[in-house]
């Protein structure tokens, strides 16, 4: 049996979880700003020993690849690496909305396609679209959200969008018949171990040293003032 722990920091959500196999063991949730480098180590040690696992039990470690918050990322990376180093075991990235679209899918029974939504600040979104058959439809993109953004997507089949990205595109979507937004779905380490288990078995592994997270897009810095 495989026991995976998965980590995933790409939003304000910080999250753990442990899997036996399809099994899941414990998961640790924290909804709380910039909580990553102060929680994340501390939920891990926690989390083991709540399931009464050691650190030597682990086969492998799964994070969250991204895209998202670029500091985010870097801490559950960083952390990943560093125990996969530590314990000699691999590393399974996973896309943090292909997650997302399996956290909804449970729910899916009606074939809508899913449209899982991280925000990018303004009305910029990071998404993909995937159909009930967990078959992409639209690959991972940075997308700024207009009335016609995901049409293609809804003639077919309702859409659900959701994720803290999607909020704030209720009023620009509308159409009700055909877009239905889902509220209350955060990024879960949960979704990041469920989609690590294949992975593992097909031993579809990062090189720990030169791994680095789907940023999507460069981060930005501004130049400070001076007075």
């Amino acid at each position: 049996m495989a026991c995976i722990l998965s980590l995933e920091t790409s939003t304000p959500t910080c999250s753990v979880a442990l899997h036996q196999d399809e099994k899941l063991l414990a998961l640790q949730e924290v909804h709380l700003e910039k909580s990553h480098s102060s929680l994340l180590h501390v939920m891990i040690r926690d989390m083991l020993a709540y399931a009464d696992i050691s650190q030597q039990m682990l086969d492998a470690v799964a994070v969250s690849m991204g895209p998202g918050s670029y500091t985010g990322l870097r801490i559950g990376t960083s952390a990943a690496k560093g125990l996969c180093f530590a314990l000699d075991i691999p590393l399974i990235a996973i896309n943090t909305l292909k997650a997302m679209a399996w956290q909804v899918s449970r729910f899916n029974l009606h074939g809508a396609h899913l449209c899982p939504m991280i925000d990018a600040r303004r009305m910029e979104v990071y998404c993909l679209v995937e159909d009930s058959h967990k078959q992409e439809l639209m690959e991972t993109t940075p997308l700024v959200v207009e009335q016609d953004s995901l049409e293609a997507y809804a003639q077919t089949s309702e859409l659900w969008y959701f994720g803290n990205g999607a909020d704030k595109c209720q009023a620009t979507l509308g159409h009700p018949d055909r877009y239905r937004y889902i509220p209350g779905i955060n990024p879960s380490a949960e979704g990041i171990g469920a989609l690590a288990l294949p992975g593992y078995q097909q031993q579809q592994f990062e090189d720990v040293a030169y791994f680095v997270p789907f940023y999507l897009k460069e981060f930005r810095t501004t130049t400070p003032k001076i007075y």
